[in-house]
């Protein structure tokens, strides 16, 4: 049911990678109120997805990435 949500085919899977976090920390002002700072933060989220298809099928989407590369360049 997720995988119609998202519109992918229902024999897809999705496997969770390992997220990752980073906070930047800045001065607001060096000089006076040092002690203000302001936080931002990057969030890095990563998945991976299985799609079981038929060999011709995939042959058919590689030749088609093949021939969109060429006329893209």
């Amino acid at each position: 049911m997720e995988n119609r949500f998202w519109g992918l085919p229902p024999y897809t899977q999705k496997i969770g990678l390992p997220e990752s976090r980073v906070l930047y920390i800045v001065l607001r002002s060096p000089h006076i109120d040092k002690k203000s700072r302001e936080q931002f933060e990057m969030e890095i989220k990563k998945q991976f997805l299985v799609i079981k298809t038929e060999r011709h099928e995939l042959r058919k989407k590689f030749f088609r990435l093949k021939r969109r590369a060429t006329w893209g360049t």
